[in-house]
């Protein structure tokens, strides 16, 4: 599952006058049909959920041209709104990739199913037995980008977990999320779990989000899946409590112990094996003792892989071929998602600390060094949700930390905070368990 961002959904279409009302209406009616699926799918045993995970993806690369169908009329809307070349292939199905997704959700339902796992218990003084177990969240609404993939893959993931899923992907790619969830809903309907645990948000305009957004007592949490605007919009206008997925201004700092050539070997692969993710490293931070050493042999790396620097006046100084762009205090803020990367001297590891506290979205922080020391200092100073010691930021994904799939990468601290896996789509409640026990009674 991708920690991508793509486009945003601020291109939704207005509505006409009176097709707020139609919308909210229908919306309401999704919602309620979604709250009697999640009474019926959460107490479903793990077989049942499985099989409907199997049965999806089935379904899926049967219907594979019906959905490539649809999914050319959204990209064929895209080009003609100009849409860049990298947005429509993220917008873009073909049966390889659909055969890709089915085969996703086939190793989702291969996971563990986490309803039921205890969290803690034992005896009280009193005899009683106290367990704290996982319970679904109830209704999931997650709202997300062109990416018509994340349909399938949040829904295995909410059901898996034994959550309805309230889908709001955006307009571009309308035509595509109504035929995988008519697809998804259909092949539910063969099996124990109901079909309306796998719902699409009504609607394409702006104002079908706020539904989602403030159907409090319908939605029991909001995930948004995106860009920093996406994410800022609903985190700031929405009623239901929000996970907050993370923008990622990810950070490698190189401390003055480091292994130069291992230095620049993991910013290149933090910077380079995928630059468009959120895991992508955004800035670098360069000890004063090894710039001098560690900076030439960088930045020509960096050149050569095609990376435009944005350095301070000490980076600059050790930058030879002239190609350094002088940073901007909003460069040290970028969520870059491109071919860029910003750069800094600092003068100590807690310089380092102080420069991602003040500029860093919380997300991963790497620090290359040979001493224990410094690293131990850096994991216990650093607040971030993922931090790596001589590794890629790159690694913080649900998959790479063995987790088998994650519905995206919190940045927040609440119960759920890095890369979430299907435990975090769930909560507890406390099962006590007596024998006639009686406040008050002592024998």
């Amino acid at each position: 599952m991708s920690t991508e961002s793509t486009e945003t959904t601020e291109r939704d279409e207005e509505p006409v006058m009176g097709e707020q009302d139609r919308e909210r209406e229908e919306f309401l009616r999704v919602a309620r049909r979604a709250g009697e699926a999640a009474a019926g799918l959460a107490p479903l045993p793990r077989a049942a959920k499985d099989a409907a995970l199997h049965a999806i993806a089935d379904a899926l690369v049967a219907a594979a041209p019906e959905i490539v169908k649809a999914n050319e009329a959204d990209v064929a809307r895209a080009r003609e709104a100009g849409t860049s070349e990298y947005m429509i292939d993220r917008l873009s199905l073909t049966g390889a990739r659909i055969a890709g997704i089915a085969e996703a959700v086939r190793k989702v339902a291969a996971l563990d199913d986490p309803v039921g796992a205890t969290v803690r218990g034992n005896v009280l003084p009193n005899g009683l037995e106290l367990r704290q177990i996982r319970v679904p969240l109830g209704v999931v609404g997650i709202i997300y980008e062109g990416r018509p993939n994340v349909t399938v893959d949040a829904a295995a993931l909410c059901l898996k977990s034994g959550n309805v899923a309230m889908l709001r992907g955006s307009s571009s790619a309308y035509e595509s999320n109504t035929v995988l969830v008519n697809v998804m809903q259909a092949a539910l309907a063969g099996t124990a779990v109901p079909a309306d645990a796998v719902q699409l948000v009504p609607g394409t305009s702006r104002e079908s989000v706020k539904h989602l957004m403030r159907a409090r007592g319908l939605v029991d949490v909001l995930i948004p899946r995106g860009g920093a605007s996406l994410i800022k919009s609903v985190v700031e206008e929405s009623t239901v409590p929000v996970i907050e997925t993370g923008v990622g201004n990810c950070a490698v700092y190189v401390d003055a112990d480091a292994d130069i050539g291992l230095a620049v070997e993991i910013l290149i692969n933090s910077k380079m094996q995928r630059p468009s993710v959120c895991n992508a490293a955004e800035t670098v931070l360069v000890h004063a003792g090894i710039a001098d050493a560690f900076l030439p042999a960088a930045l020509a790396a960096l050149r050569e892989a095609g990376v435009t620097v944005h350095g301070d006046e000490r980076v600059r100084a050790h930058d030879g071929a002239g190609e350094v762009v002088a940073a901007t205090e909003d460069d040290y803020r970028a969520e870059y998602l491109s071919l860029d990367i910003a750069a800094r001297v600092v003068d100590s590891l807690d310089a380092a600390v102080a420069h991602i506290r003040a500029y860093g979205s919380g997300h991963t922080e790497a620090i290359v060094t040979t001493s224990q020391a410094a690293a131990k200092r850096f994991v216990a100073l650093v607040d971030s949700a993922a931090v790596m010691v001589n590794a890629s930021t790159r690694f913080t994904d649900g998959e790479e930390f063995g987790f088998g799939a994650e519905i995206g990468i919190s940045t927040q601290k609440l119960h759920a905070r890095g890369p979430m896996g299907l435990p975090e789509l769930t909560s507890t409640k406390y099962v006590v368990t007596g024998e006639g026990h009686l406040k008050g009674r002592t024998g």
